[in-house]
């Protein structure tokens, strides 16, 4: 599958100031796949070092840091490699398993022959005790999921195609009603199927879409043994329970998260579950979206961290969470199902693959803004409905009321600009949002 992150590494190895690299990202996003392909094809010389598989290999890094020493070492253990000053590349796989190895990426930095790319778990790399970080002497990238461009990709749609799409959006010019619609589909089968590279490909390979729900499962059940793996074992069942109530959450009007709603027979909820929503966030599975004390610049000087909406980071995982039957409805746009709840967390999900941080804006029984962003310096308020609901009374009182003149509503509807100067996107156009907004700057 082509991944934006190829090109991302292509970056990094072009770049002469360059360090040892850290890859974080959760399970199964397609981290390991995407740098050996990269090391394969761009050096003389590719090392893969997976400290899961091959725990033995974990004393190459232990005792002396000096990397002549640590080099010698590897050479006992592939004989056969020939270890090219500046055309090398070594891949430190699941180095979470190697705290060592971990400290030795400041030597690798410093010393300067040998390119390094390490990855792992994500709770792994965050909880695994370290000597020594090499603060300074490493780079860090977050790998997603497939975002809905890459998703686009691999269901065979061309660049043209995209890039044409991306300029009307841009130019806020109406799209072809075939494009539109074939767009939608594809938005649909995302919501259903998400990012994950092992779902994509069985959904390519098979069309099945029972396939895919037992391989989103399985990637749910090993994300739950991966979060309690680092967990206390009184915090393992919390764990779950917090994980198994994302979906209730999401389905309420407000959706606001409610530590109540995970178990109400427990008292000073916050205490107990506060934790169980680390555990999942640093594995990867969620994302947090804060509620504004206000809508105005800068908005992270205005989040109010006590109050705030959960997201799943791959929604098409949600969507194994949920009832039978609801992913064919979806697919076959069936009214009489309240898709409000994963069409939030898909435009979520694709908001912040497109680098935005998530903030929204809520006046109880007065006000509500599904998101808050800062696009261009802009502070815009975006409003996503399942349906084809005309009114837009939020997004007129916001204007009214705080001055937030950029508003944006993304709905199924094709391109166009309201007499209000309410800007109206097909739901799909949010995996586009940053990028046709710096394009329309350009042009």
């Amino acid at each position: 599958m082509k991944r934006k992150m190829t090109d991302t590494l292509l970056d990094w190895k072009n770049d002469p100031q360059r360090k040892s690299l850290m890859v974080i990202g959760a399970r199964q996003v397609g981290k390991t796949f995407t740098i050996s392909d990269f090391g394969k094809e761009n050096y003389r010389s590719y090392i893969y070092i997976n400290f899961e598989e091959n725990p033995s290999l974990q004393s190459i890094f232990s005792g002396n840091k000096n990397i002549d020493m640590i080099m010698q070492r590897m050479s006992v253990e592939f004989p056969d490699v020939d270890f090219i000053p500046k055309d090398t590349l070594i891949f430190l796989d699941e180095i979470q398993n190697c705290p060592d190895a971990r400290v030795a990426l400041k030597f690798f930095t410093i010393d300067g022959r040998y390119d390094v790319i390490a990855s792992g778990s994500l709770l792994g790399v965050r909880y695994r005790e370290v000597s020594s970080y090499p603060v300074g002497y490493e780079t860090t990238l977050d790998m997603h999921s497939l975002d809905f461009e890459e998703f686009l990709w691999a269901r065979g749609i061309k660049t043209e195609m995209v890039d044409m799409v991306k300029g009307s959006l841009a130019n806020k010019e109406p799209l072809d009603d075939y494009v539109l619609e074939r767009f939608n589909a594809h938005h649909r089968e995302y919501m259903i199927v998400g990012g994950m590279p092992e779902v994509v490909m069985t959904f390519n390979e098979t069309n099945h879409f029972g396939k895919v729900l037992k391989a989103q499962r399985q990637i749910v059940n090993g994300y739950m043994d991966d979060a309690t793996k680092y967990a206390k074992p009184s915090d393992k069942g919390r764990v779950r329970s917090t994980f198994r109530s994302i979906p209730v959450q999401l389905a309420k009007r407000n959706k606001k998260f409610v530590y109540s709603d995970v178990d109400g027979d427990v008292k000073g909820w916050s205490n107990v579950f506060g934790g169980s929503l680390s555990w999942l966030y640093d594995a990867g599975i969620i994302r947090y979206c804060f509620n504004l004390s206000e809508p105005a610049l800068p908005l992270a000087q205005n989040t109010r961290e006590n109050s705030f909406k959960i997201y799943m980071r791959d929604t098409g995982l949600l969507m194994s969470m949920m009832e039978d039957g609801i992913s064919s409805a979806i697919l076959n746009e069936d009214v009489f199902v309240n898709e409000g709840a994963i069409v939030e967390n898909v435009t979520a999900d694709m908001l912040v693959k497109s680098g935005f941080e998530l903030t929204y804006f809520e006046r109880k029984g007065t006000l509500e803004i599904d998101f808050i962003l800062n696009i261009n310096g802009i502070v815009t308020a975006i409003e996503v409905k399942s349906g084809n609901n005309k009114q837009s009374k939020s997004l007129d009182s916001i204007k009214d009321r705080y001055g937030v003149n950029r508003r944006i509503k993304l709905e199924r509807t094709n391109v166009h600009v309201d007499e209000d100067d309410i800007e109206h996107y097909p739901l799909f156009a949010s995996a586009f949002l940053r990028e046709m907004n710096n394009r329309s700057r350009i042009e």
